[in-house]
Order: structure tokens, then C-alpha cells, then sequence
């Protein structure tokens, strides 16, 4: 794979039974099985590759309030004291640091977005400053550039993609519960009409608990089983250069040019929400869904190619649970990046931060994003079989809200009080039309 990741040593016999089995090792998952075990559960996470190997290390690590719709608003606040929280718990370092993101814009209806966003978000408890041009020049003097306004959120924050999720399941390890690489989870079987078992590549775990945090993978999983979950995925490539600046902002976004600082000092580069749809079976069962999502993206949006038919994530076939199946032979869906986009980000970068001249380009990767109808993720109980949970379609926003997600689906499992009310992630929503529903930010 291209993007940088810490590989873990995992557990080895799989378990004939466990309390729940949580499917997909990304940052969602890692969080719901964490969670799950501190609660004193016997937990299974299984993962057809390895930990963190997709979307979530190929991300840009940002863990923000700033900008956040308004149903995922209190997700993101929740998420940043979990994450706070994290290595105190656990002993374990995400990266997660709260540096502060700062946007910067020569654009007045942008700025007066922010300025809304700022409004709404006070209501909320949520703290941003908006920045005039004096401000703005100041923090963005990195760019020797004259901006008109800006906005700064002081109490957001990064975290390390390579290292975040094997973090996490290292912590599982210490909790007692088993994390189970190179282990494709197949199907599930019922009983009296209720969750029994998850069947994966090296057997059986009989359970009545089991939370598919799948990403890209999820709807053809759910397809498996008759359930019908909308979801597209999108191709997006973005780029790291290696350490030798000084004094740039550690997390900057304007409409040009994105950059986060990493963990060895480098940065990662992207241009924000750019994407190519790699057309697939999957993308035109729910075509009609996303067209409100296209009509307010598109400019963002370029047609693809036979990338994604190719890697099997979003195939309408069904597959026989005695028999490989597409997630065990694509294990890491590492689609190619966009060689346009990374030439255009990176001249971008150079011209946008000039201290950017003295690196190389270190890495350059793609992920899919996957995206839901409305972009707001899906997260609840299956109500055709009890006892499994979904958790998935997060359009880009789940590495940041992962820790929240993840206390979500161990309360909605365990019958808690959630951490947040989960009325806005049901998945039975899309049964009903995203029209005016789309996620603004």
C-alpha cells in the first residue's frame, strides 16, 4: 500500500464465541470494539486486511468542530474529549494534538458562511474566532499573502492517520478482547430471525452482537443479506512531502490548498472535497439517491475509471459464504491516485507556501471516501436482525468523529444511555428522499 501505516502484531486463534464481533478494523471499528471491551465485553474485531489500512490512514488526520453539520456537530465535540482522553486510558499515542485549524479566505461569501457557522455554533458551546484581513495576515504570514478574513478554531485538533488505529487496537489487545488481521468476515447466520454468528474465512464466532463497521465494503455486505444501504464511494488522492519547514500552520485550509502537519514533521497536501467517481454497479443502483449530493458537489467531482469495478467494493453479486469472496482478494483497496490531481495539488502547495520549495514529494496515495445519500453517517440496529449494528457511510468525516461513533455503537449495543441522541444517524432514514437533507460542510 502506498499511504504510511504502523503494522501491529495481532491475535492468533480465531474465538468459537465472543460477547460481539465488530467487522472492519478502521478507525470506527477499532473505537466500537475499544469501547466495547472497556465495558467488560468479550470482544472479537476481525479485519480482511490490516488495521487502519484504508480510508482511515488515508486521510488528512483532522479532528475538528469547525464547519460540522449541525446533526454531527455534537459527535465532533464528544469525539475531541475522547480523544483527549485516549492515551490516559490507554497509554497508547494517536498523534492527537490540539493545535488549532485555520481557514483563510479572499472570498466574501465564504467568509460570511464561517461567520453563520460561528453564530449557530455558539449556541452549541462551540468556540471559533473569525479573523479580519490584520489576523488573518498574521497567522497566514506563511503565505505572504494579503487575505481578507479568516476563521481559527483554537480547541480543534490533528491526530496521526498511520498510527490512530493501530493505537486503538493495541489498546483492545490490553483490554482482553482479540484483534484478528487477514480475517474477512463472510456473512452472518440467524437464528429464530436474530443475529447468531459471523461467519468469516477461518470459521465461525457465535454471537448475538456483531457491529459492521465496513466502510467502502459495507453495502455490498449488507447487500449479502437483503438490506438495502445506499452508499457511493469517491476516489480521492492526495499527497505527503517530507520534513524542512519551519513555521508553517499545522493545519491550514483554503479553497486553493489544504496542508496538515504530520507526525515526523512532514505534511500532507490535498484540495479540499476534489474526487473522481469510479463508475460501478453499485454507483448506479443509487444513482437517483445521490443526485441531490451531485447537484451540490459536482464542481468538485470528476468522472473515473475502472478502478473501483475492478476492486470488487461495490459489486451487486452475491457470494457464497463457503468460498473466497471479493474482500479476500482485494484485502487493502489501494486504488491508484489521480496523478493530475497530485501534480496540481503539489504546484498548488508551492506556489500557496513558498517554505514548501525546500521538501520532495515523499508518498502519494487515493482512498475511498464513502459517502451516504445526505453525508451524514448511518449508525443503528439493523431492526430486520436483531442484534447487528451498522456503522459506516461516514463521507469523509469519520477519522475525526471516529471515537464518537465508536462510544455511540458500544451504547446502542449495550442499551446505554448514547453518548449523543442518534435519532440523525437512524438507517432507516433512507427510506425517504436526502432532498434539502444534504450536509452542507
Amino acid at each position: 500500500m502506498r499511504a504510511p501505516l504502523q503494522q501491529i502484531e495481532t491475535s492468533g486463534e480465531l474465538p468459537q464465541s465472543a460477547d460481539a464481533v465488530v467487522i472492519g478494523g478502521g478507525i470506527v471499528g477499532v473505537f466500537a470494539a475499544y469501547y466495547l471491551a472497556r465495558r467488560g465485553m468479550e470482544v472479537a474485531l476481525v479485519e480482511k486486511g490490516r488495521i487502519g489500512a484504508e480510508q482511515s490512514s488515508r486521510n488528512w488526520g483532522w479532528c475538528r468542530q469547525q464547519n460540522r453539520d449541525a446533526r454531527e456537530l455534537p459527535m465532533a465535540t464528544r469525539s475531541l474529549d475522547l480523544w483527549d482522553s485516549l492515551a490516559a486510558e490507554t497509554g497508547e499515542d494517536t498523534g492527537f494534538r490540539r493545535c488549532g485549524l485555520l481557514y483563510l479566505s479572499n472570498d466574501e461569501a465564504e467568509l460570511a458562511g464561517w461567520a453563520r457557522w460561528r453564530d449557530f455554533a455558539r449556541t452549541a458551546g462551540v468556540t471559533t474566532h473569525m479573523l479580519d484581513s490584520a489576523e488573518a495576515g498574521e497567522r497566514g504570514r506563511a503565505t505572504g499573502r494579503t487575505w481578507k478574513g479568516g476563521v481559527f478554531s483554537p480547541t480543534d485538533g490533528t491526530a496521526d492517520p498511520s498510527r490512530a488505529a493501530p493505537s486503538v487496537a493495541r489498546a483492545i489487545l490490553k483490554l482482553g478482547g482479540s484483534v484478528h488481521q487477514s480475517c474477512a468476515a463472510r456473512g452472518i447466520e440467524t437464528e429464530g430471525g436474530r443475529l447468531s454468528g459471523v461467519v468469516t474465512e477461518s470459521g465461525t464466532i457465535r454471537t448475538k452482537l456483531a457491529v459492521l463497521a465496513g466502510g467502502a465494503w459495507a453495502s455490498s455486505f449488507c447487500h449479502q443479506f437483503g438490506f438495502r444501504f445506499p452508499q457511493a464511494s469517491v476516489r480521492s488522492s492526495i499527497l505527503s512531502v517530507s520534513p524542512g519547514t519551519e513555521g508553517l500552520p499545522d493545519a491550514l485550509h483554503t479553497a486553493r490548498i489544504s496542508a496538515t502537519r504530520r507526525g515526523d514533521g512532514g505534511y500532507t497536501l490535498a484540495i479540499s472535497g476534489r474526487g473522481r467517481v469510479d463508475v460501478t454497479p453499485q454507483q448506479l443502483r443509487f444513482s437517483s439517491q445521490f443526485l441531490p449530493m451531485f447537484l451540490k458537489r459536482w464542481r468538485s467531482l470528476a468522472p473515473g475509471g475502472l478502478q473501483g469495478m475492478r476492486s470488487g467494493h461495490e459489486t451487486l453479486r452475491h457470494w457464497r459464504l463457503d468460498q473466497p469472496t471479493p474482500m479476500e482478494r482485494m484485502r487493502i483497496l489501494d486504488p491508484a491516485p489521480d496523478q493530475a490531481t497530485i501534480r496540481r495539488t503539489h504546484a498548488r502547495a508551492l506556489e500557496l507556501l513558498p517554505a514548501l520549495r525546500q521538501t520532495r514529494i515523499s508518498a502519494a496515495w487515493a482512498g475511498y471516501i464513502d459517502s451516504t445519500p445526505d453525508g451524514v453517517p448511518a449508525i443503528g440496529e439493523i431492526d430486520t436482525i436483531p442484534g447487528f449494528f451498522l456503522a459506516a457511510g461516514f463521507s469523509g468525516h469519520g477519522f475525526g468523529i471516529g471515537p464518537g461513533a465508536g462510544h455511540l455503537v458500544a451504547d446502542l449495543v449495550t442499551g446505554s444511555e448514547p453518548i449523543v441522541d442518534p435519532k440523525s444517524y437512524d438507517p432507516r432514514r433512507f427510506d425517504a428522499s436526502a432532498w434539502g437533507k444534504v450536509a452542507d460542510f
